[in-house]
């Protein structure tokens, strides 16, 4: 449903919700706010994938991509905010099945705009996961740099760590093969 339906629908739930309260059914107008304002709500987030990133936290990738699937055109579907999350929950889905084709919803995610730098951070943090696995120390390390600065709040800074640790081993294997 398109976010031009879902206003008009929201529009006419309120003022639904006005008559009830005029003609003194208070008890179906409370009813009918509440319903209102989870009409308006689903305005600005999407059902779809609200849905989607709960069964990722819950690890169900199955069922995070049929949910994510019924997105059929995202930029009538979704809010110009959520543009960049959608190819971002479509990047972490990609990464469990082929990493090195997680690639583009990565970037697309970040050259659309993600507002939340923890949302950056694991996006670049991402993509220097898939430098790395291409042998692109030069990438994966200012992918890196890029999340740590984004990461202002420190909730993937186990992770990035990790990396770096897994740098330096793989900097220690090429030294080995070239004795």
């Amino acid at each position: 449903m398109s976010n031009l339906v879902r206003i008009i629908l929201s529009t006419l739930l309120l003022v639904a919700t006005v008559a009830l309260f005029v003609y003194g059914e208070w008890g179906w107008g409370i009813v009918g706010i509440l319903i209102t304002i989870v009409a308006f709500v689903t305005v600005f987030f999407n059902e779809n994938m609200l849905i989607a990133q709960f069964y990722l936290r819950k690890e169900n990738m199955a069922k995070a991509a049929g949910w994510l699937g019924r997105i059929k055109n995202y930029e009538k579907q979704l809010i110009r905010a959520q543009h960049g999350y959608y190819h971002l929950l479509l990047g972490l889905m990609e990464s469990q099945k082929s990493p090195m084709q997680s690639e583009k919803f990565f970037k697309k995610a970040l050259s659309l705009g993600l507002h939340m730098g923890h949302n950056v951070a694991l996006a670049k943090l991402s993509l220097a996961g898939i430098a790395m696995a291409k042998r692109n120390k030069r990438e994966a390390t200012k992918y890196l740099q890029e999340a740590k600065r984004a990461d202002k709040n420190k909730l993937l800074a186990d992770q990035i760590k990790m990396m770096k640790d897994q740098m330096g081993m793989m900097d220690r294997q090429q030294q080995i093969r070239y004795r």
